[in-house]
């Protein structure tokens, strides 16, 4: 089976080699981190300088500059006799891989690319929830008409890399288009670097290449793998972030650096986008699709959403524009990619009916889920047939790996282990061989790493030869490769008994797929129960481009989700029979002398559930208030990954996701009982709608059929 996805045949060749990926998107061009810094005998090349208006603080910056000139371009009006511009005549970014940022002899200069923001954040980010806004993609329909030539512009934030895409039906025939100029280089990517390098007062110096290119300087600070912070296990409990993640710069929460990221990408991606496309783009009124992993819970997602909007990634467009936070959409990776991949059918000869799982294998993350395509194809819609899942197992944990393997063989010899070496072996390991390693085949084959200081050079006990580390193959693929690889197997496999269903496509995605061992592995464990296994074209970027043609396509094309986990609310319910039986000692009684037993569990969405896009499960519940000012409902909303179906709160694990505050004095029926003196309370019946998305949930009071106000959320740490 090649990876253009014919149906495999009997008596093919199974240790198939995938086409090779044209883009790595880990590529990344010289110096590295460890490169030697520049010698002060350097001569720069003979260049004229550029204009007076375009020197900041004594060096070329002509990021501000353009961000001035779009400004103007896009306001004409605010200046008089001034000609009118076009996107041909706005300059070219000097760009290049020499920029001050990696000369550590230039003086470090102020933030050139970090964007001025607010910076008050609510401490806790203990925030309104996005239940409390109405979803634009579901409570409101996709507009057609007065909204056909929107922008959509989607970000691939990434744990190790980021992307934008975006594309307009009147811009390049519908098609999705990426931004490939990056500060930092001249040559074309992708994608670049997650990335920030600070100074020592915590403001942003350089960003994505340019950050991650840059020399050791003192004073600095740089920055990777932060969203791994916002990962569910490390949202709840702080003592299971991975020790392995770079230290936060003092006084900054991990969100603050996602917020600095976003902005410097967002105001450049406004730049490059209008340079592309002219005056034509609207992009405050451009609606904004943001990726999150498929295994975080609803308070990584809301806290990504503060984060995108405190970053400026939407704002009001115009004057009364209230609903302008709902232009920010938030949409799981794997989902994305199966909006791209559902496109490109006719590659891997699918048609409606028939099911197709996404491996979404990025720097960070892996994560899986699996659809049958449904309608016609000129009409397409998707549906999700099983639990999504992932788990950090993607392809930084190589990385990692493989410096802990090049710690202990040098333990010995501590000139080859300080930051500077440490990040020049990772390097060479990350730009040559991460992905072209093949496995069992190479284990008799010697991997050599240059090491960066040239003391201490030979040590042939473990490796080190002339300045030179030597690591044999088999003991990268037992040490480094296989306990990660073993990890994303093991979610194939649980995400296959899922689905129970034949599967005739797995489609491997992202970075971390263009690995050659991975696909061999992968295709060698399931190419006899799949059809077709096949990288699909444009794999790296897939999550950018299906989350950008998901919004041109102005509906919804993922028509139903399964929900991942149980959403579950602790209650007080009258006693019934079978709880004086089974928990006599959680029943008390209340005010009004009925008998009540805490500590119950009442289901609002069953794991597994089947959820049609916009569906809102409703639930009734019944409180009773002592008196009128009593009017305030509160709950806590908890989670169970348990498809067991549990009657009280001791009977399995179920995790607090956030708190539930409702207020009834709107309704008709409290404010009724309310006007009528009962000593002894009174009892409101009344309904709450809950939307599960595949990324966020939302709620609403409801009472007669009408919504009745917001429910707001609080996510508890």
């Amino acid at each position: 089976m090649g990876c253009c996805g014919e149906v495999r045949q009997p008596g093919d060749d199974k240790n198939v080699q995938p086409e090779p990926t044209p883009f790595l998107v880990s590529q990344q061009p010289s110096p590295h981190p460890g490169a030697v810094p520049y010698q002060n005998g350097f001569v720069p090349p003979n260049i004229s300088p550029p204009p007076p208006s375009q020197q900041l603080n004594g060096f070329s910056n002509g990021y501000d500059v353009q961000k001035q000139q779009i400004q103007q371009i896009q306001q004409p009006w605010q200046q008089s006799n001034n000609p009118t511009f076009s996107s041909a005549t706005l300059p070219q970014t000097p760009r290049g891989v020499y920029t001050p940022f990696l000369d550590p002899t230039v003086v470090r200069p102020n933030p050139v690319h970090a964007v001025p923001r607010s910076d008050t954040m609510t401490p806790a980010m203990t925030v309104s929830s996005p239940i409390s806004r109405p979803n634009a993609s579901q409570s409101q329909p996709f507009n057609t008409a007065p909204d056909e030539g929107r922008i959509s512009v989607s970000i691939d934030f990434g744990t190790t890399f980021s992307g934008v895409a975006y594309g307009s039906s009147r811009i390049a025939a519908g098609k999705v288009q990426q931004i490939l100029q990056w500060p930092g280089s001249f040559e074309t990517f992708r994608k670049i670097p997650t990335c920030l390098l600070y100074d020592a007062e915590g403001h942003v110096l350089a960003w994505g290449l340019e950050a991650k290119n840059a020399s050791p300087m003192p004073g600095t600070l740089r920055c990777e793998w932060f969203k791994l912070f916002l990962e569910p296990k490390a949202l709840r409990d702080e003592s299971t972030v991975d020790p392995r993640l770079p230290r936060i710069p003092p006084g900054k929460r991990p969100v603050d650096l996602i917020i600095d990221f976003l902005s410097c990408l967002w105001e450049y991606a406004k730049i490059q986008i209008t340079r592309s496309i002219g005056i034509v783009a609207d992009l405050d009124a451009a609606d904004v699709w943001l990726t999150v992993p498929a295994a975080w819970d609803a308070k990584g997602c809301d806290l990504m959403r503060e984060a995108a909007i405190e970053a400026g990634l939407v704002q009001a467009s115009r004057a009364g524009d209230r609903n302008w936070r709902d232009r920010l959409r938030i949409i799981t990776e794997p989902e994305a990619a199966a909006v791209h991949c559902a496109h490109l059918t006719g590659l891997h000869h699918l048609k409606p009916s028939q099911n197709f799982m996404i491996c979404d294998a990025g720097g960070g993350t892996v994560d899986l889920a699996a659809y049958k395509i449904i309608g016609l194809l000129q009409n397409l819609e998707i549906a999700e047939i099983s639990a999504r899942s992932g788990a950090n197992c993607g392809s930084l944990f190589l990385d990692l790996r493989f410096r802990e393997l090049v710690r202990t063989l040098l333990a010995d010899h501590p000139a080859h282990l300080d930051q500077a070496s440490l990040a020049y072996f990772m390097h060479a390991f990350s730009e040559t061989d991460k992905l072209a390693y093949q496995g069992e085949s190479d284990d008799d084959t010697m991997f050599h790493f240059t090491c960066f200081n040239t003391d201490d050079a030979d040590d042939p006990n473990v490796g080190l030869i002339n300045g030179e580390l030597a690591i044999p193959g088999n003991l990268l693929r037992q040490e480094v490769f296989d306990p990660v690889v073993d990890q994303v197997l093991v979610l194939i496999e649980d995400q296959l008994k899922r689905i129970n269903q034949p599967l005739d496509a797995l489609l491997l995605v992202g970075g971390f797929s263009a690995s050659e061992y991975l696909f061999k592995r992968v295709d060698s464990q399931f190419g006899q129960r799949v059809k077709v296994i096949a990288r699909p074209s444009d794999a790296d970027t897939a999550t950018a481009r299906g989350a950008a043609q998901y919004g041109l396509a102005r509906r919804p094309l993922v028509s139903s989700v399964i929900a991942p986990l149980a959403y579950i609310m602790k209650v007080k319910l009258p006693a019934e029979p079978e709880d004086w039986q089974k928990r006599p000692a959680y029943i008390r009684e209340n005010n009004a002398g009925v008998p009540i037993c805490e500590n119950r569990l009442q289901y609002l969405v069953a794991k597994g559930a089947i959820l049609r896009k916009g569906q809102r499960i409703k639930t009734k519940f019944c409180k009773f208030s002592s008196t009128p000012q009593d009017r305030t409902f509160e709950a806590v909303l908890y989670t169970s990954d348990s498809e067991q179906i549990m009657r009280y709160t001791d009977e399995g694990a179920c995790s607090e996701l956030c708190k539930w505050t409702v207020d009834l004095g709107t309704l008709p029926s409290f404010q009724q009982q309310a006007s009528i003196s009962q000593p002894n309370g009174f009892y409101t019946e009344f309904e709450l709608g809950l939307s599960v998305d595949s990324a966020e949930v939302r709620g609403v009071l409801i009472y007669d059929n009408q919504e009745m106000g917001d429910i707001v959320f609080h996510f508890l740490s």
